[in-house]
């Protein structure tokens, strides 16, 4: 019995969908004779008990057998990525901006993990257009190529899947949680942020001090009419 869950274990991770596992099951003589694709089916799914997965235990079995893979997975990319250097996409370049220095400086400690630093930009979009949002720097590494932002090919902006965006001319208004931080818009103080490493507050309100383990820093930029990066350190134990 350990040896055919095993099997059907193993097996139901190359089926996209239960209808391919059950089409793998259907025979050229069962669509000889029943004409239907449909039917053929349905005679495999209830015909052979004890040899083909239910719907239900398809969708369990294909589950577990992803999370084993994809902790794998993690596992091997971490063991790799501890054995090779890191690649920055600000080594080498010549940066004359002061945010793209500040960008550069905190673009390792992003990448490993020691630090999560929200950066607030407000400027002008290609329409013309007053947009201002908080961007997860960290997330912003791991999902996009940096190079172009670095070559001065690309200008950093904020969007709408951002940690918060506001477009002043549309009025639209968005705000999304980050693999790094929750966001909390409905508190007395203001806008904040959550850690969700170590569940420490980041406050981006300019009079009030940013919290716990974090710093904020004011730029001048020749690129952006307002920059503010907020820096939290992740204390380690």
């Amino acid at each position: 019995m350990e040896l055919t869950t095993a099997r059907f274990h193993d097996s139901v991770t190359q089926f996209k969908l239960y209808e391919d596992y059950l089409d793998s099951k259907v025979t050229p003589m069962d669509l000889f004779y029943l004409n239907s694709r449909e039917l053929a089916r349905k005679l495999v799914e209830h015909g052979h008990k004890g040899t083909v997965l239910s719907r239900e235990e398809f969708e369990e079995k294909k589950a577990a057998a992803q999370a084993t893979q994809a902790a794998e997975a993690a596992k091997s990319n971490t063991l790799y990525s501890r054995s090779r250097p890191m690649t920055l996409a600000s080594a080498g370049k010549e940066l004359k901006d002061n945010f793209l220095k500040a960008l550069a400086e905190r673009e390792e400690a992003n990448r490993s993990g020691k630090m999560t630093s929200v950066i607030f930009i407000r400027d002008h979009n290609p329409l013309g257009q007053e947009v201002s949002g908080y961007i997860d720097y960290a997330h912003r590494l791991k999902t996009q190529d940096f190079e172009p932002y670095f070559s001065g090919k690309k200008r950093l902006m904020p969007g709408r899947s951002d940690l918060c965006y506001y477009n002043w001319k549309t009025q639209v208004s968005t705000s999304n949680p980050s693999p790094n931080f929750e966001v909390i818009y409905d508190d007395p103080n203001g806008l904040l942020f959550k850690n969700k490493r170590d569940k420490k507050i980041l406050n981006v309100d300019p009079v009030s001090g940013p919290g716990e383990d974090s710093k904020r820093t004011f730029l001048q930029s020749d690129l952006y009419i307002h920059v503010v990066i907020y820096d939290h350190n992740i204390r380690t134990v």
